[in-house]
């Protein structure tokens, strides 16, 4: 399984990219394919997660309580559900094959645990870009975990937003990881697409990209109308993820 890539990254942080890229390079990701470069069909994954999440504690407030994913035995149906996802993935007989679909993410300390030995790329962008459209992880209770009830979706973007972040930093981190932003991909890709070759040890085709998918929450206050009301991006609980990540705090 060492010839195997995956995408750790929540909805909207600009997966699609890698995936696409990934693609055009001659990679195998999944006889089937999204738009936005998902492997479907999705069920088996969406299930996976749901089994996983029986065995996070919510701590109320925004804290849950990871610790017991890494320790315990892998709930059997969990690995018959990931094995079932990536059947096609594994009957391929490509010299190199992965897949991607956000909801990995979710289950990324027991998809860490089951592939040790495989490539993981952690993609990462600006939260305030992220929350502002919708996606299926969007309400964390669709995937049975706790969070703190709210009607303001933004909210409830961000809120998802900082669980995965917070899943992904508790996760150990497996021995073939790199770390991507969407927005160096984006305005430096000759560099970035050269630090993923020398890990992922193969050549990589070049996509089309567009600078203005980089902080277009800050293009979105910039063009509001006086008295318009303002989207919420910012919210105080993602300011650390923020700064931990490069980005500025404030529209500059």
């Amino acid at each position: 399984m060492e010839n195997l890539i995956t995408v750790i990254g929540r909805g909207h942080s600009g997966t699609r990219a890698i995936s696409h890229t990934l693609y055009a390079s001659g990679v195998f990701m999944g006889s089937q394919l999204n738009p936005s470069g998902d492997k479907i069909p999705p069920q088996d994954m969406y299930a996976a997660c749901r089994v996983l999440a029986q065995y996070v504690k919510w701590d109320g407030g925004l804290s849950w309580d990871f610790r017991h994913l890494f320790t315990m035995p892998i709930d059997p149906e969990f690995e018959w559900l990931i094995n079932a996802y990536l059947a096609d993935v594994f009957r391929d007989t490509s010299p190199h094959k992965g897949w991607k679909i956000p909801e990995t993410t979710l289950v990324y300390p027991w998809i860490a645990r089951m592939f040790p030995d495989i490539k993981y790329i952690h993609w990462i962008r600006d939260p305030r870009d992220c929350i502002r459209s919708s996606h299926k992880t969007d309400d964390l209770r669709d995937f049975g975990i706790d969070y703190p009830a709210t009607d303001d979706i933004y909210k409830k973007r961000a809120i998802s937003w900082i669980y995965q972040y917070q899943l992904m930093k508790a996760t150990p981190m497996p021995k073939n990881v790199i770390q991507v932003r969407f927005e160096d991909f984006v305005l430096d890709q000759e560099r970035t697409l050269k630090a993923l070759e020398n890990f992922l040890g193969i050549p990589l085709g070049r996509i089309i990209v567009r600078e203005d998918a980089v902080a277009r929450w800050q293009r979105d206050i910039a063009a509001l109308e006086p008295g318009a009301s303002l989207p919420q991006y910012e919210f105080e609980f993602l300011k650390e993820a923020i700064v931990e990540n490069g980005y500025p705090l404030t529209a500059t």
